[in-house]
């Protein structure tokens, strides 16, 4: 997959905050955030956010924020807001340092399995330079295992001043394969002629590794709502289940019920990660994969059929259910 500028998908924009937490503040953080999200939602164009935690492993203690707007314009009234100023103001004496942004335009960067958000400061004159190396990085990306795509974002005059690539992974594992190897060193000694520093991001997605179609580019990876949907139709029978057969035999044994709880728990997500979430992807694959599913029509149409399957799951589980 190729690079990708920034407004090729019209109608979209998107930062990238990146917040270091003081030790031991992470409960005031999150209340922070919280209170936060709450005022994000008043303002136009807003569309949604996502907070990730930082990546166990990797020391310190980085939380990453994307919020996501209709378009620029909306995106920068909200940065440039007295509200998100009180709110910065406020939080200051939760954070080591003054947290960074990435404002991103187009494109689907930040939402999908294990993201790296990279942005670079390009030495001026050196643009065109940066995107031919830009080209050959991701001709050796494509060659690693779990390899997703690419996205190139352009500054934006008054609003992102650095160069952004926004690249995915199926796995941790991949995305780190690919930031450790010698193949990744060489080509960054290469790019310090065009560029002065560089600063690396890493996100994880909700759903992990539940989602998997094979290795690649022309993988890809569904949006969250339809794996959200996915999920939810996966996980109502399963949990259906196990209530009416293994929940049984916990009562009439007499198995405390937070014991009983966690069990159900681990045989949920068993059957799901290695039963039913595969078989939804075998049969909701011209849905689910973003290279198959590049029209309207397709998506509603999966939209409904899973919509439709869960509504009869439900029936047929009344039904089912002692009164």
């Amino acid at each position: 997959m190729g690079t990708r500028a920034n407004g090729g998908a019209a109608g979209t924009a998107t930062v990238v905050t990146s917040q270091k937490v003081r030790a031991g503040r992470d409960d005031e953080y999150k209340r922070w955030q919280e209170k936060t999200n709450r005022v994000v939602r008043d303002f136009e164009g807003f569309q949604g956010t996502e907070l990730y935690p930082p990546v166990s492993g990797e020391g310190g203690n980085e939380w990453v924020v994307v919020f996501r707007f209709s378009g620029v314009e909306q995106l920068s009234a909200w940065l440039g807001s007295n509200a998100r100023r009180q709110l910065l103001d406020e939080a200051s004496p939760l954070f080591e340092e003054t947290p960074s942004q990435e404002v991103l335009t187009g494109g689907t960067p930040a939402e999908d399995v294990y993201t790296a958000v990279i942005s670079h400061d390009v030495l001026p004159g050196r643009e065109k330079d940066f995107i031919r190396w830009q080209d050959r990085i991701i001709k050796a990306q494509e060659k690693f295992p779990g390899f997703m795509g690419s996205e190139l974002f352009r500054p934006i005059h008054g609003v992102q001043d650095h160069f952004v690539v926004a690249f995915r992974f199926d796995t941790r594992e991949h995305l780190e394969g690919w930031l450790d190897s010698e193949v990744r060193e060489r080509l960054l000694a290469e790019g310090t002629d065009y560029f002065r520093s560089y600063e690396v991001r890493k996100i994880g997605s909700a759903f992990g590794g539940w989602f998997r179609f094979g290795e690649g580019a022309g993988a890809g990876i569904p949006p969250n709502w339809k794996q959200a949907m996915s999920v939810v139709l996966a996980l109502y029978p399963t949990v259906m289940i196990l209530n009416l057969t293994v929940g049984q035999w916990f009562n009439d044994l007499g198995i405390a019920g937070h014991i009983a709880l966690f069990i159900g728990n681990v045989l949920s997500v068993s059957i799901l990660t290695w039963v039913l979430m595969p078989l939804v992807n075998r049969a909701f694959a011209f849905w689910l994969l973003p290279s198959r599913a590049r029209t309207v029509r397709t998506h509603v149409v999966g939209a409904v059929i899973v919509a439709m399957c869960c509504v009869v799951l439900v029936l047929l589980f009344g039904l089912a259910t002692p009164r």
